[in-house]
């Protein structure tokens, strides 16, 4: 019997839990946050990181230290009823409600729209892009036992390297400096607050509770089995997840900060720049499989 995950398998686990947190929120908050903050840009990053990486990983350590076997386990110590109603009540929060909308209309708002024919209503378009987009993500859900290797051995790395070869050509060549960059609405008078507001609004804290189970059950799977060693291994290998989430939310910010001289502040997360004057903070759902976007 193993008493510990190698080197290796913490990576791969930590690689999977971070493709399932990564949604399309934490793409778009971070970079949005960056340019309405400005000047004030480490404030806001600072309460971000406070909701957006320190409540997801009390999230995982809750389920790592309890030794619970998933949240209906975990929520089950308050009461049998209460379990069944905060579980379901969580998973349509971070699925349907919120989070399956925005996993679609980011990606065809980012780069489907902006392709469509001359002639063809954004409605329609949007419609057949959601009928494409809601096959492929059948496809994986249908095969949950490849999650772990789909997502932790491919997909995951396959963004991080686009992703850093994307924002290191951002940082080597900035778009302007952000110190001159004046805060708008409510950056400017609350940036903290602000900050902790979007990050919460990425809802990871939520996810990480329904995502416990799937570390433990991969973590097991590595031969794990010891309670205490696989609660080791979960707070491990969530610490892992969150600061690779928390360096990735500092340079998405930072470009996003740096843009804002050059291309004006979005009218939303993923749309162009506002003509007119800045929106409120996005309230938008909950992160979800990266891949959905990618």
């Amino acid at each position: 019997m193993k008493e510990k995950l190698t080197h290796a398998e913490s990576l791969t686990i930590s690689s999977m839990l971070f493709g399932l947190f990564f949604g399309a929120g934490n793409l778009i908050f971070p970079a949005y946050l960056g340019e309405a903050s400005g000047a004030n840009l480490w404030i806001s990053l600072l309460g971000f990181l406070i909701t957006g990486v320190g409540l997801p990983l009390l999230a995982i350590a809750s389920l790592g230290m309890t030794r619970s076997e998933g949240l209906l386990d975990l929520s089950g110590r308050v009461s049998h009823k209460y379990s069944y109603f905060f579980t379901c009540l969580l998973y349509l929060t971070i699925g349907p409600f919120f989070a399956i909308p925005r996993c679609f209309t980011v990606p065809f708002e980012t780069g489907i729209s902006a392709l469509l024919p001359s002639g063809m209503a954004k409605s329609t378009g949007l419609f057949i892009f959601s009928l494409i987009f809601f096959t492929i993500m059948l496809f994986f859900s249908l095969r949950p036992g490849r999650i772990m290797d789909w997502i932790g051995k491919f997909l995951t790395p396959a963004f991080l390297l686009f992703f850093f070869f994307i924002m290191i050509t951002a940082l080597l060549h900035p778009l302007g400096n952000y110190h001159a960059v004046k805060p708008v609405g409510e950056y400017a008078s609350a940036p903290l607050i602000s900050g902790v507001l979007a990050g919460y609004n990425t809802m990871d804290a939520l996810a990480g509770l329904a995502f416990g189970i799937i570390v433990i059950s991969s973590i097991r799977t590595f031969g794990v089995t010891k309670p205490e060693k696989v609660a080791s291994a979960t707070l491990k290998t969530g610490v892992l997840t969150c600061l690779l989430m928390a360096v990735i939310y500092a340079i998405t910010a930072l470009v996003g900060a740096q843009s804002r001289t050059a291309l004006g502040l979005a009218a939303n997360g993923g749309g162009g720049p506002s003509p007119i004057s800045p929106p409120p903070l996005p309230r938008l759902g909950g992160g979800n499989f990266f891949f959905l976007i990618f």
